[in-house]
């Protein structure tokens, strides 16, 4: 039996990579230096990895930004509009590809980016072109691996799955299907693979997630032509085929029947799918089982897992099993080791965690115990795993029966407004009495070193908190001040005072915990310390008003309260497994129901419940939907239900398909709904207008993960498209999400020219 890993957090410990790339992007230090990072990031992954008995460590798990985007720049699958700067370093160019370009009269936006899978990490979206080439133009794979060798680790190079990386992409040109480049791509795959073996890789995985997915007729045969070509191409290699997220189910027979010599199964998500692999499995094929959950920081009950892998055993034999975890540990943060403050993380609940570093030993010891050779201090582990797991059934502080009864008092009419959306639509217009194409942002302001300066040393008791107050106040009426100016119509307050837009109000709330070195990697270098759900989520008191209020009371337009809704707060945290997650959700969606009621009654007319993770939610196969909507969508509308129809709400979502959910979206009966439209030219407009979306939404109009500033004539272009598919009088002008990353001379200029845009199409639509 042997141990496998898929995937390891590539950030560092303490965000190291995220600084290097951002001071490389400012110009602060060289390529030599950035790559000084990474190379240290990576040999201490495969060190920490080597220490803990990880028989198979993988390589090219290791991205600067993300690994889709790697193997598009590895297959040279760089869009044309890229070619002025074809001369940049491929550093330079691959970043740009991610971030866009804006330099020297050169003007190029980013690729799009969204969610993978139904995680909060963010991929670069390929983009397909009919009789599309491919060639290898970097074999990132082959030059992690060259460089683990040197010093002194043999590696599992990783792959993304042909199949895959089509069907994750989207054709940016009519009448054909991506799929159809299967055998192009297929070319520059296997000289990539060609290349790996010659250096001296014997075992090779390639990343399937999509088969999890629903998967029509034609994507089923590419994956079997396309990796019968690659077997027969190199016979002698040991290929590893993951799948992680859910179950193979429907797909199952098709996974057992591609030529790989190992499956990996994810057993955390899916459990119940080991009898029917182990009932078709053939008689060589070995089995790798994900038992250690690669997306949760809850430790293994190693009891459950082992009797998982003696199941595996009895039945296909010790040499045929691999003990591994979930998923890619990606999605954990990297080491319980550094939070050491008692007073951020308890004692009582550290002892239920397990990140990255400490997952690597859970899959030794479950190797260990499923083979009878624990060591000595491994038979510690197991004991102290067992007191812990039986203390976190036991603990006093994970039930609160005041939330409990509040959850089974819940009646329909808590889930619903007072009136029907064209009642409230002219109750509101005549409260607010806005302009037509009305202008926001979607909540956040520039966060810059400055503002974070001051929280991180009030958090240390370095600055008071009467000082902190001041400074915080005067940066908020600097905010409002510019809106005025600017001549927006609906303001923020900027949430200068807030960290994360789900940490701040995890904070606040009962049965919340926090860490102070849990981050994960989001997209690029934006990184997320996800805080824990361990207990009964309530509201003890108000979380925003007091900051709402205070922005209100500087200006006469209308200030957004900006609050962070049910589904996103629950997705976004680490979310206790001992009950249903519709559960936590509706705890999650009475607090911040409370505090919507709170804003309202302090005089805050706008409210903005943001739910930017309801479609990343969304379960993988289309027959668990319905179950998904009945208590996500219940879950938003118990929280903006309980305010007067004058009170207009908001939500915002960024990043992710809607066509397939537009229904449910309706459902969620928000008054204004702001998206992300500019990466994909308003594209995502067109389900909304064929759907006859009856509410009112806001199209981001420009892209703010990019440091490029928009001209009012593209943004102008962009809000042409929708006029053409949604009624004036129902859209809002905004960027496409909150402007916390990026730095004020930027943000001013491009909210100067959505203003401008606005007040150009006022004239000219206005009768």
């Amino acid at each position: 039996m042997k141990t496998n890993l898929l995937g390891y957090p590539r950030i560092g410990e303490k965000r190291e990579l995220k600084k290097a790339n951002e001071a490389f992007w400012a110009g602060k230090i060289s390529e030599k230096e950035l790559f000084e990072v990474a190379d240290t990031i990576r040999a201490y992954n495969w060190k920490i990895q080597k220490e803990a008995g990880i028989d198979l460590i993988p390589s090219n798990d290791f991205s600067f930004y993300d690994q889709v985007l790697d193997f598009s720049f590895s297959v040279n699958a760089i869009p044309n509009r890229f070619a002025p700067i074809s001369h940049l370093s491929d550093m330079e160019l691959y970043f740009a590809l991610a971030r866009g370009y804006q330099k020297d009269g050169i003007d190029i936006t980013a690729m799009e980016m969204t969610k993978w899978f139904d995680t909060n990490y963010h991929y670069i979206v390929p983009e397909f072109y009919k009789n599309q080439s491919f060639k290898v133009r970097y074999n990132k794979a082959l030059a992690e691996y060259q460089f683990a060798k040197d010093k002194g680790f043999e590696t599992k190079p990783v792959l993304l799955g042909i199949v895959t990386y089509l069907l994750l992409g989207k054709e940016k040109e009519n009448d054909f299907d991506r799929l159809d480049l299967a055998s192009s791509l297929l070319v520059a795959y296997k000289q990539i693979v060609k290349e790996l073996v010659a250096a001296g890789a014997k075992t090779i995985q390639i990343d399937e997630p999509c088969l999890a997915l629903d998967l029509c007729p034609k994507a089923k045969q590419t994956y079997l032509s396309v990796y019968e070509d690659l077997r027969a191409s190199f016979p002698d290699t040991e290929f590893i085929l993951t799948t992680y997220f859910g179950a193979l189910a429907d797909n199952l027979s098709l996974a057992l029947s591609l030529p790989f010599d190992v499956l990996h199964i994810d057993l955390v998500r899916a459990s119940e799918q080991l009898d029917d692999v182990l009932n078709q499995i053939d008689g060589k094929k070995k089995l790798s089982l994900g038992v250690v959950d690669g997306r949760n920081i809850w430790i293994n009950d190693f009891e459950k897992s082992v009797t998982l892998i003696q199941k595996a055993q009895q039945k296909i034999g010790n040499e045929r099993v691999l003990v591994s975890s979930s998923c890619s540990l990606l999605h954990s943060p990297c080491n319980l080791e550094l939070e050491n403050n008692e007073k951020v993380l308890t004692p009582e609940i550290k002892q239920w965690l397990a990140f990255a570093k400490q997952k690597l030993a859970e899959i030794s010891t479950i190797k260990a115990i499923a083979e009878d050779s624990l060591t000595e201090s491994q038979k510690s582990a197991v004991a102290q795993n067992k007191t812990s797991n039986d203390n976190r059934k036991t603990s006093k502080l994970i039930h609160d029966t005041e939330v409990k009864a509040r959850v089974a008092s819940i009646t329909e009419k808590d889930a619903h407004r007072k009136g029907a959306f064209v009642e409230r639509q002219a109750i509101q217009q005549k409260a607010l009495n806005l302009p037509l194409f009305p202008t926001t942002t979607i909540g956040s302001f520039p966060q810059t070193q400055e503002v974070r300066s001051w929280r991180a040393n009030f958090k240390k008791g370095v600055l008071p908190l009467s000082e902190y107050e001041t400074l915080l106040k005067e940066e908020i009426e600097a905010s409002i001040r510019f809106q005025e100016e600017a001549g927006i119509d609906v303001l923020v307050h900027g949430e200068f005072e807030r960290n994360d837009m789900v940490e701040y109000f995890g904070e606040q709330l009962k049965g919340y915990t926090f860490t102070k070195f849990g981050w994960v990697q989001s997209y690029g270098s934006r990184c997320v310390k996800p805080p824990i759900i361990y207990g009964d989520v309530s509201r003890p008191e108000p979380m925003t008003v007091r900051w709402s209020q205070y922005a209100q009371s500087l200006t006469s337009l209308p200030v957004k309260g900006m609050l962070t809704g049910p589904v996103t707060i629950l997705q976004w945290s680490f979310v206790r497994d001992d009950q249903p997650r519709s559960t936590t959700c509706t705890q999650i969606a009475l607090a911040i129901r409370d505090e919507v009621i709170d804003l309202e009654k302090a005089g805050i007319k706008v409210i903005q419940i943001d739910e930017p993770a309801i479609r990343e939610g969304l379960p993988l196969r289309k027959k668990d939907w319905e179950a998904y909507y009945d208590w996500a969508i219940r879950a938003f509308r118990i929280s903006a239900s309980g305010v007067e129809d004058s009170t207009q709400i908001h939500t915002h979502m960024c990043y992710s398909e809607f066509n397939d959910m537009i229904q449910a979206i309706a459902d969620m009966d928000a008054d204004v709904i702001t998206i992300e439209c500019s990466r994909s030219q308003m594209e995502l407009l067109d389900v909304f207008a064929d759907f006859k979306y009856p509410n009112e939404i806001g199209p981001g109009v420009y892209d703010i993960h990019s440091p490029r500033v928009p001209s009012v004539e593209e943004m102008s272009f962009l809000m042409e498209k929708a006029i053409k598919v949604i009624p004036q009088r129902n859209l809002w002008i905004n960027p496409d999400c909150g402007l916390k990353t990026r730095h004020w001379e930027e943000t001013k200029k491009a909210l100067v020219a959505m203003v401008e845009t606005a007040k150009q199409l006022r004239n000219k639509y206005t009768k």
